[in-house]
Protein backbone atom coordinates (compact mmCIF):
# COMPACT_ATOMS: atom_id res chain seq x y z
CA UNK A 1 0.00 0.00 0.00
CA UNK A 2 1.27 3.45 -1.04
CA UNK A 3 2.52 6.01 1.87
CA UNK A 4 0.75 9.38 1.66
CA UNK A 5 3.46 11.70 0.37
CA UNK A 6 4.32 14.86 2.04
CA UNK A 7 5.12 16.74 -0.47
CA UNK A 8 5.57 20.95 -0.59
CA UNK A 9 2.65 22.92 -1.43
CA UNK A 10 2.85 26.50 -2.35
CA UNK A 11 -0.59 28.46 -3.00
CA UNK A 12 0.70 32.28 -4.63
CA UNK A 13 -3.17 33.54 -3.86
CA UNK A 14 -1.87 32.94 0.35
CA UNK A 15 1.36 32.72 0.01
CA UNK A 16 5.42 34.56 -0.89
CA UNK A 17 5.91 32.35 -3.57
CA UNK A 18 8.64 33.90 -4.70
CA UNK A 19 10.54 33.93 -0.98
CA UNK A 20 9.81 30.03 -0.78
CA UNK A 21 11.15 29.29 -4.17
CA UNK A 22 14.37 31.61 -3.82
CA UNK A 23 14.79 30.17 -0.28
CA UNK A 24 14.74 26.70 -1.94
CA UNK A 25 16.98 27.73 -4.94
CA UNK A 26 19.68 28.79 -2.69
CA UNK A 27 19.36 25.46 -0.48
CA UNK A 28 20.06 23.50 -3.72
CA UNK A 29 22.69 25.50 -5.04
CA UNK A 30 26.51 24.53 -4.31
CA UNK A 31 26.75 27.00 -1.27
CA UNK A 32 23.80 25.54 0.29
CA UNK A 33 25.98 22.82 1.12
CA UNK A 34 23.42 19.92 1.10
CA UNK A 35 25.68 16.68 2.25
CA UNK A 36 24.47 13.28 3.18
CA UNK A 37 25.29 12.17 6.85
CA UNK A 38 27.47 9.55 5.66
CA UNK A 39 29.79 12.50 3.79
CA UNK A 40 29.97 14.47 7.05
CA UNK A 41 30.78 11.60 8.98
CA UNK A 42 33.80 10.99 6.73
CA UNK A 43 34.64 14.27 6.58
CA UNK A 44 35.26 14.51 10.13
CA UNK A 45 37.18 10.73 9.66
CA UNK A 46 39.43 12.03 7.02
CA UNK A 47 40.48 15.03 8.90
CA UNK A 48 39.43 14.79 12.24
CA UNK A 49 37.50 18.02 12.08
CA UNK A 50 33.58 18.86 10.45
CA UNK A 51 35.47 21.04 7.76
CA UNK A 52 32.89 22.56 5.14
CA UNK A 53 32.52 21.43 1.73
CA UNK A 54 34.66 24.39 0.75
CA UNK A 55 37.36 23.93 3.13
CA UNK A 56 37.53 20.15 2.62
CA UNK A 57 38.23 21.20 -1.20
CA UNK A 58 40.87 23.92 -0.29
CA UNK A 59 42.50 20.99 1.32
CA UNK A 60 42.33 18.52 -0.99
CA UNK A 61 43.49 20.94 -4.05
CA UNK A 62 46.08 22.63 -2.02
CA UNK A 63 47.83 18.86 -1.03
CA UNK A 64 47.28 17.73 -4.74
CA UNK A 65 48.97 20.65 -6.04
CA UNK A 66 52.24 20.64 -3.92
CA UNK A 67 52.68 16.66 -3.25
CA UNK A 68 51.22 15.19 -6.92
CA UNK A 69 50.29 11.83 -7.34
CA UNK A 70 50.79 10.45 -3.63
CA UNK A 71 48.32 12.81 -2.54
CA UNK A 72 45.44 11.96 -5.55
CA UNK A 73 46.85 8.26 -4.47
CA UNK A 74 46.20 9.29 -0.32
CA UNK A 75 43.08 10.95 -0.82
CA UNK A 76 41.08 8.24 -3.11
CA UNK A 77 42.26 5.52 0.60
CA UNK A 78 41.02 8.02 2.43
CA UNK A 79 37.64 9.04 0.90
CA UNK A 80 36.89 6.29 -1.60
CA UNK A 81 38.54 3.35 0.83
CA UNK A 82 40.87 2.09 -2.60
CA UNK A 83 44.28 2.06 -2.11
CA UNK A 84 45.51 1.79 -5.94
CA UNK A 85 49.56 2.08 -7.13
CA UNK A 86 50.84 4.47 -9.14
CA UNK A 87 50.27 1.86 -12.07
CA UNK A 88 46.89 0.66 -11.29
CA UNK A 89 45.62 4.34 -11.91
CA UNK A 90 45.43 4.16 -15.46
CA UNK A 91 43.03 1.65 -17.05
CA UNK A 92 45.02 -0.34 -19.45
CA UNK A 93 44.20 -0.40 -23.45
CA UNK A 94 43.66 -4.49 -22.77
CA UNK A 95 41.24 -3.82 -19.76
CA UNK A 96 39.24 -1.13 -22.08
CA UNK A 97 39.27 -3.88 -25.04
CA UNK A 98 38.22 -6.54 -22.68
CA UNK A 99 35.32 -4.67 -21.45
CA UNK A 100 34.05 -4.16 -24.88
CA UNK A 101 34.80 -7.29 -25.68
CA UNK A 102 32.40 -8.88 -22.70
CA UNK A 103 29.51 -6.11 -23.20
CA UNK A 104 25.80 -6.77 -24.56
CA UNK A 105 25.77 -6.32 -28.00
CA UNK A 106 22.65 -5.05 -27.64
CA UNK A 107 24.17 -2.11 -25.07
CA UNK A 108 26.87 -1.57 -27.73
CA UNK A 109 24.34 -0.67 -30.46
CA UNK A 110 22.92 1.63 -28.09
CA UNK A 111 26.30 3.37 -27.51
CA UNK A 112 26.83 3.72 -31.35
CA UNK A 113 23.19 5.00 -31.85
CA UNK A 114 23.30 7.54 -28.92
CA UNK A 115 26.82 8.41 -30.06
CA UNK A 116 25.78 9.29 -33.81
CA UNK A 117 22.62 11.60 -32.43
CA UNK A 118 24.76 13.36 -30.26
CA UNK A 119 27.55 14.11 -32.71
CA UNK A 120 24.97 14.74 -35.63
CA UNK A 121 23.35 17.87 -33.25
CA UNK A 122 26.89 18.88 -31.72
CA UNK A 123 28.38 19.21 -35.11
CA UNK A 124 25.69 21.06 -36.99
CA UNK A 125 25.76 23.82 -34.25
CA UNK A 126 29.53 24.37 -34.63
CA UNK A 127 30.97 28.11 -34.81
CA UNK A 128 32.78 28.62 -38.43
CA UNK A 129 35.09 30.62 -38.93
CA UNK A 130 34.17 34.48 -40.44
CA UNK A 131 35.85 36.60 -42.57
CA UNK A 132 34.57 40.17 -43.40
CA UNK A 133 36.13 43.07 -45.60
CA UNK A 134 36.53 46.26 -44.91
CA UNK A 135 36.89 48.01 -48.42
CA UNK A 136 39.88 47.52 -50.48
CA UNK A 137 42.69 47.87 -47.58
CA UNK A 138 41.47 45.94 -44.10
CA UNK A 139 39.98 42.57 -43.33
CA UNK A 140 39.00 40.62 -40.49
CA UNK A 141 38.46 37.56 -39.38
CA UNK A 142 37.16 35.28 -36.06
CA UNK A 143 38.91 31.85 -35.90
CA UNK A 144 37.38 29.07 -34.25
CA UNK A 145 40.28 26.10 -33.15
CA UNK A 146 39.71 23.33 -30.83
CA UNK A 147 41.28 22.80 -27.05
CA UNK A 148 44.00 20.53 -26.97
CA UNK A 149 43.01 18.67 -24.44
CA UNK A 150 40.01 18.27 -22.06
CA UNK A 151 39.42 16.51 -18.89
CA UNK A 152 35.89 15.09 -18.32
CA UNK A 153 34.49 14.11 -14.69
CA UNK A 154 32.01 10.90 -14.89
CA UNK A 155 30.40 10.00 -11.57
CA UNK A 156 30.55 6.18 -10.36
CA UNK A 157 28.93 6.71 -6.75
CA UNK A 158 25.53 5.08 -6.53
CA UNK A 159 25.38 3.70 -10.81
CA UNK A 160 27.42 3.72 -13.83
CA UNK A 161 26.47 6.83 -16.22
CA UNK A 162 27.69 6.08 -19.66
CA UNK A 163 25.31 8.80 -20.81
CA UNK A 164 27.14 11.39 -19.07
CA UNK A 165 30.09 9.91 -20.65
CA UNK A 166 28.14 10.62 -24.06
CA UNK A 167 27.03 13.49 -23.18
CA UNK A 168 30.30 14.89 -22.09
CA UNK A 169 32.53 13.25 -24.95
CA UNK A 170 31.03 13.28 -27.77
CA UNK A 171 30.47 17.18 -27.83
CA UNK A 172 34.14 17.57 -27.44
CA UNK A 173 34.77 14.96 -30.25
CA UNK A 174 32.50 16.92 -32.52
CA UNK A 175 34.84 20.38 -31.97
CA UNK A 176 37.68 18.63 -33.00
CA UNK A 177 39.54 17.96 -29.34
CA UNK A 178 42.56 15.44 -30.21
CA UNK A 179 43.30 14.84 -26.28
CA UNK A 180 40.50 13.71 -23.90
CA UNK A 181 41.08 12.32 -20.37
CA UNK A 182 38.50 10.91 -18.76
CA UNK A 183 38.38 10.57 -14.71
CA UNK A 184 36.14 7.93 -12.75
CA UNK A 185 36.26 6.91 -9.32
CA UNK A 186 37.33 3.47 -8.58
CA UNK A 187 34.68 1.66 -7.43
CA UNK A 188 32.12 -0.96 -9.01
CA UNK A 189 30.35 1.97 -10.77
CA UNK A 190 32.97 3.96 -12.36
CA UNK A 191 36.66 2.40 -12.71
CA UNK A 192 36.08 -1.05 -12.27
CA UNK A 193 32.47 -0.76 -14.20
CA UNK A 194 32.75 -3.04 -17.53
CA UNK A 195 29.52 -1.21 -19.16
CA UNK A 196 31.47 2.06 -18.63
CA UNK A 197 34.61 0.93 -19.39
CA UNK A 198 32.61 -0.59 -22.94
CA UNK A 199 31.64 2.59 -23.89
CA UNK A 200 34.73 4.61 -23.52
CA UNK A 201 36.09 1.88 -26.05
CA UNK A 202 33.40 2.29 -28.66
CA UNK A 203 33.82 6.26 -28.34
CA UNK A 204 37.59 5.92 -29.07
CA UNK A 205 38.43 7.10 -25.30
CA UNK A 206 41.67 5.57 -24.47
CA UNK A 207 42.72 8.00 -21.57
CA UNK A 208 41.05 6.25 -18.74
CA UNK A 209 42.13 6.78 -14.68
CA UNK A 210 40.65 5.51 -11.61
CA UNK A 211 39.84 8.65 -9.73
CA UNK A 212 37.28 10.97 -8.53
CA UNK A 213 36.09 13.45 -6.26
CA UNK A 214 37.46 16.44 -5.78
CA UNK A 215 41.16 15.29 -5.94
CA UNK A 216 40.73 14.26 -9.41
CA UNK A 217 39.62 17.84 -10.36
CA UNK A 218 42.94 18.83 -8.82
CA UNK A 219 44.94 16.17 -10.89
CA UNK A 220 43.44 17.30 -14.02
CA UNK A 221 43.78 21.13 -13.34
CA UNK A 222 47.07 21.10 -12.11
CA UNK A 223 48.72 17.86 -13.60
CA UNK A 224 50.28 15.29 -11.61
CA UNK A 225 52.78 12.50 -12.53
CA UNK A 226 51.37 10.55 -15.42
CA UNK A 227 48.46 12.73 -15.74
CA UNK A 228 49.34 15.88 -18.23
CA UNK A 229 47.27 19.02 -17.01
CA UNK A 230 44.09 19.95 -19.08
CA UNK A 231 42.83 22.72 -21.24
CA UNK A 232 39.06 22.44 -19.27
CA UNK A 233 36.99 20.23 -16.95
CA UNK A 234 33.91 19.60 -17.66
CA UNK A 235 31.03 16.65 -16.72
CA UNK A 236 28.76 16.35 -13.69
CA UNK A 237 29.90 15.05 -9.90
CA UNK A 238 28.87 15.56 -6.51
CA UNK A 239 28.63 19.29 -4.05
CA UNK A 240 32.76 18.70 -4.20
CA UNK A 241 33.34 18.34 -7.43
CA UNK A 242 31.32 21.42 -8.37
CA UNK A 243 33.64 23.13 -5.92
CA UNK A 244 36.67 21.44 -6.75
CA UNK A 245 35.98 23.57 -10.78
CA UNK A 246 35.21 26.62 -9.05
CA UNK A 247 38.43 26.48 -7.04
CA UNK A 248 40.51 24.96 -9.94
CA UNK A 249 39.11 27.96 -12.33
CA UNK A 250 41.56 30.28 -13.64
CA UNK A 251 44.43 27.65 -14.00
CA UNK A 252 42.18 25.78 -16.49
CA UNK A 253 38.18 26.86 -17.61
CA UNK A 254 34.91 24.72 -16.75
CA UNK A 255 31.85 24.44 -17.85
CA UNK A 256 30.23 25.13 -14.82
CA UNK A 257 29.46 24.87 -11.34
CA UNK A 258 26.64 22.14 -10.88
CA UNK A 259 24.23 21.84 -8.31
CA UNK A 260 21.69 19.03 -7.60
CA UNK A 261 19.49 18.01 -10.55
CA UNK A 262 16.38 19.95 -11.01
CA UNK A 263 13.28 20.16 -13.17
CA UNK A 264 10.09 22.46 -13.27
CA UNK A 265 7.20 21.28 -15.00
CA UNK A 266 4.53 23.78 -16.14
CA UNK A 267 1.04 21.77 -17.04
CA UNK A 268 -2.67 22.64 -17.92
CA UNK A 269 -5.94 20.81 -17.59
CA UNK A 270 -3.84 18.37 -20.72
CA UNK A 271 -1.72 17.22 -18.90
CA UNK A 272 -1.50 13.50 -17.39
CA UNK A 273 -1.03 13.47 -13.74
CA UNK A 274 0.25 10.11 -13.75
CA UNK A 275 2.77 11.87 -16.57
CA UNK A 276 4.02 14.16 -14.19
CA UNK A 277 4.20 12.21 -11.61
CA UNK A 278 6.56 9.75 -13.51
CA UNK A 279 8.65 13.25 -14.73
CA UNK A 280 8.90 14.57 -10.97
CA UNK A 281 10.17 11.49 -9.76
CA UNK A 282 12.42 11.10 -12.42
CA UNK A 283 14.88 13.95 -11.40
CA UNK A 284 13.83 13.01 -7.43
CA UNK A 285 15.57 9.83 -7.87
CA UNK A 286 18.73 11.69 -8.48
CA UNK A 287 18.72 11.98 -4.23
CA UNK A 288 19.31 15.01 -3.98
CA UNK A 289 16.66 16.59 -6.68
CA UNK A 290 14.39 19.19 -6.89
CA UNK A 291 10.95 18.79 -8.37
CA UNK A 292 8.85 21.81 -8.69
CA UNK A 293 5.14 21.64 -10.67
CA UNK A 294 3.47 24.33 -11.47
CA UNK A 295 -0.11 24.89 -12.60
CA UNK A 296 -3.32 27.16 -12.74
CA UNK A 297 -5.73 24.32 -12.93
CA UNK A 298 -7.52 24.10 -9.42
CA UNK A 299 -7.29 20.03 -8.84
CA UNK A 300 -4.19 19.15 -10.39
CA UNK A 301 -2.14 19.31 -7.16
CA UNK A 302 -4.15 16.94 -5.59
CA UNK A 303 -4.22 14.61 -8.84
CA UNK A 304 -0.87 14.52 -8.72
CA UNK A 305 0.35 14.30 -5.22
CA UNK A 306 -1.85 11.02 -5.30
CA UNK A 307 0.05 10.05 -8.75
CA UNK A 308 3.40 10.47 -6.72
CA UNK A 309 2.24 8.28 -3.88
CA UNK A 310 0.86 5.51 -5.99
CA UNK A 311 4.32 5.32 -7.68
CA UNK A 312 6.80 6.23 -5.23
CA UNK A 313 5.54 2.65 -3.50
CA UNK A 314 6.23 0.26 -7.31
CA UNK A 315 9.90 2.06 -8.02
CA UNK A 316 13.26 0.79 -7.31
CA UNK A 317 14.59 4.09 -5.97
CA UNK A 318 11.20 5.05 -4.01
CA UNK A 319 12.59 5.77 -1.02
CA UNK A 320 15.32 7.96 -2.15
CA UNK A 321 12.59 9.62 -4.79
CA UNK A 322 10.35 10.27 -1.69
CA UNK A 323 12.99 12.03 0.65
CA UNK A 324 13.34 14.69 -2.42
CA UNK A 325 10.30 15.00 -2.96
CA UNK A 326 9.62 15.83 0.51
CA UNK A 327 12.81 18.14 0.92
CA UNK A 328 13.11 19.84 -2.18
CA UNK A 329 9.81 19.62 -4.12
CA UNK A 330 6.65 21.41 -4.23
CA UNK A 331 3.54 21.80 -6.08
CA UNK A 332 3.11 25.29 -6.71
CA UNK A 333 -0.65 26.34 -7.19
CA UNK A 334 -0.31 29.72 -9.41
CA UNK A 335 -3.06 32.67 -10.34
CA UNK A 336 -3.12 31.89 -14.27
CA UNK A 337 -0.29 31.68 -16.59
CA UNK A 338 1.37 34.13 -16.87
CA UNK A 339 2.40 33.99 -13.37
CA UNK A 340 3.69 30.48 -14.07
CA UNK A 341 5.92 31.84 -16.98
CA UNK A 342 6.62 34.77 -14.09
CA UNK A 343 7.56 32.16 -11.41
CA UNK A 344 9.35 29.52 -13.47
CA UNK A 345 12.03 32.54 -15.44
CA UNK A 346 12.74 33.05 -11.89
CA UNK A 347 13.09 29.54 -10.72
CA UNK A 348 15.56 29.70 -14.11
CA UNK A 349 15.40 25.28 -13.95
CA UNK A 350 17.65 22.91 -15.35
CA UNK A 351 15.30 20.78 -16.54
CA UNK A 352 11.39 22.91 -18.25
CA UNK A 353 9.39 20.75 -19.38
CA UNK A 354 6.25 22.40 -20.65
CA UNK A 355 3.08 19.93 -20.56
CA UNK A 356 0.53 22.08 -22.26
CA UNK A 357 -2.28 22.22 -25.35
CA UNK A 358 0.11 24.78 -26.93
CA UNK A 359 4.02 24.25 -25.67
CA UNK A 360 5.66 25.68 -28.31
CA UNK A 361 3.38 29.48 -27.69
CA UNK A 362 4.24 29.27 -24.19
CA UNK A 363 7.91 28.21 -24.63
CA UNK A 364 8.55 31.51 -26.83
CA UNK A 365 8.05 33.65 -22.99
CA UNK A 366 9.94 31.05 -21.19
CA UNK A 367 13.86 32.60 -21.30
CA UNK A 368 15.33 31.01 -18.39
CA UNK A 369 15.77 27.28 -17.91
CA UNK A 370 19.03 25.19 -18.97
CA UNK A 371 17.28 22.21 -21.23
CA UNK A 372 12.95 22.97 -22.61
CA UNK A 373 11.05 19.86 -23.28
CA UNK A 374 7.98 20.75 -24.72
CA UNK A 375 4.64 18.17 -24.80
CA UNK A 376 2.90 15.76 -23.25
CA UNK A 377 5.89 12.81 -25.17
CA UNK A 378 8.88 14.67 -24.38
CA UNK A 379 9.96 13.35 -21.07
CA UNK A 380 13.36 14.68 -19.62
CA UNK A 381 14.84 11.24 -19.94
CA UNK A 382 14.94 11.67 -23.47
CA UNK A 383 17.30 14.53 -23.12
CA UNK A 384 19.21 13.16 -20.55
CA UNK A 385 19.64 9.93 -22.74
CA UNK A 386 19.58 9.97 -26.64
CA UNK A 387 18.18 12.81 -28.22
CA UNK A 388 21.98 14.74 -29.30
CA UNK A 389 21.83 18.04 -26.53
CA UNK A 390 24.47 17.35 -23.73
CA UNK A 391 22.26 16.84 -20.50
CA UNK A 392 25.32 18.70 -18.04
CA UNK A 393 23.22 21.78 -18.06
CA UNK A 394 23.21 25.08 -15.80
CA UNK A 395 21.34 24.35 -12.53
CA UNK A 396 20.60 26.44 -9.36
CA UNK A 397 19.30 29.50 -10.97
CA UNK A 398 22.60 30.11 -13.02
CA UNK A 399 20.15 29.18 -16.67
CA UNK A 400 19.54 33.11 -16.00
CA UNK A 401 22.70 33.46 -17.65
CA UNK A 402 24.32 30.32 -18.16
CA UNK A 403 23.87 27.44 -21.16
CA UNK A 404 23.85 23.80 -20.79
CA UNK A 405 27.78 21.83 -22.24
CA UNK A 406 28.15 21.85 -25.88
CA UNK A 407 30.36 21.28 -28.84
CA UNK A 408 31.13 24.89 -29.04
CA UNK A 409 32.43 25.04 -25.64
CA UNK A 410 35.31 23.71 -26.74
CA UNK A 411 36.09 25.49 -29.47
CA UNK A 412 38.79 29.21 -28.33
CA UNK A 413 38.27 31.84 -30.63
CA UNK A 414 40.66 34.12 -32.24
CA UNK A 415 40.54 37.23 -33.70
CA UNK A 416 42.89 38.15 -36.93
CA UNK A 417 43.09 41.93 -38.14
CA UNK A 418 45.12 42.73 -41.30
CA UNK A 419 45.13 46.65 -43.32
CA UNK A 420 47.91 47.47 -45.37
CA UNK A 421 49.24 50.99 -45.62
CA UNK A 422 45.97 52.72 -46.86
CA UNK A 423 43.94 50.73 -44.34
CA UNK A 424 46.00 52.01 -41.34
CA UNK A 425 45.84 55.54 -42.55
CA UNK A 426 42.18 55.30 -42.43
CA UNK A 427 42.21 54.18 -38.57
CA UNK A 428 44.90 56.66 -38.13
CA UNK A 429 42.94 59.50 -36.80
CA UNK A 430 41.07 57.19 -34.06
CA UNK A 431 44.05 55.75 -33.20
CA UNK A 432 45.47 59.13 -31.92
CA UNK A 433 42.55 60.49 -30.22
CA UNK A 434 41.60 57.84 -28.15
CA UNK A 435 45.36 56.98 -27.36
CA UNK A 436 46.06 60.86 -26.56
CA UNK A 437 43.14 60.56 -23.96
CA UNK A 438 44.28 57.85 -22.30
CA UNK A 439 47.43 59.13 -22.14
CA UNK A 440 49.53 56.39 -23.62
CA UNK A 441 51.54 57.64 -25.84
CA UNK A 442 53.43 54.55 -27.45
CA UNK A 443 50.44 53.76 -28.82
CA UNK A 444 50.06 56.73 -30.61
CA UNK A 445 53.91 56.60 -31.58
CA UNK A 446 53.07 53.32 -32.90
CA UNK A 447 51.01 54.20 -36.00
CA UNK A 448 52.56 57.74 -36.29
CA UNK A 449 56.41 56.09 -37.01
CA UNK A 450 54.52 54.17 -39.75
CA UNK A 451 52.55 56.69 -41.63
CA UNK A 452 55.92 59.18 -41.10
CA UNK A 453 57.62 56.67 -43.93
CA UNK A 454 57.15 57.60 -47.43
CA UNK A 455 56.82 54.10 -48.34
CA UNK A 456 55.32 50.98 -47.38
CA UNK A 457 58.01 47.71 -46.67
CA UNK A 458 58.33 45.46 -49.42
CA UNK A 459 56.94 42.40 -49.05
CA UNK A 460 57.81 39.41 -51.21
Amino acid sequence: MSTTLQIGRINTAGEDARSAILALRRQLSPNGNVVSPQGRARTIATFGEPLTPQQVVERICSEVQSRGLDAVLDYTEKLDGVRLDRDQIRVSPEELKAAYAQADSAYLKTIRRVRDNVMAFQSGILNRDARMKRGAHCELQLRYRPLRRAGVCIPGGAAAYPSSLLMTVVPAQAAGVQQIAVVVPPTKFGGYNVDLLAACHALGVTEVYRIGGAQAVAALAYGVEGIEQVDKIVGPGNLFVALAKRHVYGEVDIDSIAGPSEVVLIADWTADPRYIAADLISQAEHSPGASIMITWEDDLCDRVADALSEQLGRLSRGDLARDSLERFGALIKVRDEDEAVSLTNLIAPEHLHVSTSDPFRLAEQLTNAGAIFLGHDTPVALGDYAAGPSHVLPTGGTARWASGLCANDFLKRSSLIYVDRDGLAAFANDVRVLADKEGLTAHRYSVDIRLEDPEPPVTE
